[in-house]
């Protein structure tokens, strides 16, 4: 359980998070998972990183339960970091990152996919932001890196998600693959990266950071200072105060 990396093959790294049951992270995971992926990337015999999870999902965001059973504001404010500094080690990260996404990516699952250089997926993957239902905002910087603008909005708006087949149209997810062939594929990109001139291909991922035409770092930040007014105000202790409650009832 945690944050785990592997070097199956040479030149690539495996990060892989494991938050049982449905990979909803703790704050101290978001940190984690972002010292890993740097580390990963810094590694000078890494050429390509894999993030991948274990379990029922790829991301289910954050832990809520965490957040409603922790007096004050300093799960909100540290999920709010924490998710900063994993979304920002993806994006930052010195060499490519293919993200192998299976069943649900939901909320931080968006911010970190849609932070990747690639991604792949499985045939079960679905993609949506629940931040309206849960209390929150944010992540719809990294939606808008996946579908156009006015989908995004639509998603955003209405909570609803997409599935794996409807992003490869939409030409952001690189290959759609039965679950069972996810990790293979997800090897092939990443071993066809690997290839490359480990210099080159580090100037190549700073190069193409540089000419994004959207600071994503700034522009989730930016989104993050309305979550903290909807906490303020109330608003989303009541979302989220129902939607552990609901998880409780199905018990």
């Amino acid at each position: 359980m945690g944050v785990s990396t592997s070097a199956p093959e040479q030149g690539v790294a495996v990060v892989t998070v494991d938050f049982p049951p449905v990979n909803a992270l703790p704050v101290q995971g978001w940190y984690d998972l972002a010292a890993a992926v740097r580390a990963a990337g810094a590694d000078p015999k890494v050429r390509c990183v894999v993030l991948t999870a274990a379990g029922r999902g790829f991301n289910a965001g954050v832990d809520i339960k965490e957040m409603q059973r922790t007096a004050g504001h300093n799960a909100l404010i540290g999920a709010n970091r924490g998710c900063f500094e994993a979304f920002a080690a993806v994006y930052d990260c010195e060499v490519p990152v293919v993200a192998a996404v299976h069943g649900f990516c939901l909320g931080g699952g968006i911010g970190l996919v849609g932070n990747a250089d690639a991604i792949v997926a499985s045939e079960d993957a679905t993609f949506g932001l629940p931040e309206l239902d849960r209390g929150a905002l944010g992540a719809a910087t990294h939606l808008a890196r996946l579908v156009p603008q006015h989908l995004m909005r639509a998603l955003y708006y209405t909570s609803r998600t997409v599935t794996a087949e409807e992003l490869h149209r939409h030409g952001s997810v690189w290959r759609v693959v039965p679950r069972e062939q996810l990790t293979e594929a997800a090897m092939e990109l990443a071993r066809e990266i690997a290839t490359k001139d480990g210099s080159l291909i580090r100037l190549a991922k700073a190069a193409i950071n540089g000419i994004d035409p959207v600071d994503v770092r700034r522009s989730y930040r930016f989104e993050q200072g309305f979550t903290f007014e909807a906490n303020l105000s109330g608003i989303a202790d009541k979302h989220r105060d129902a939607f552990v409650s609901a998880r409780e009832d199905r018990r």
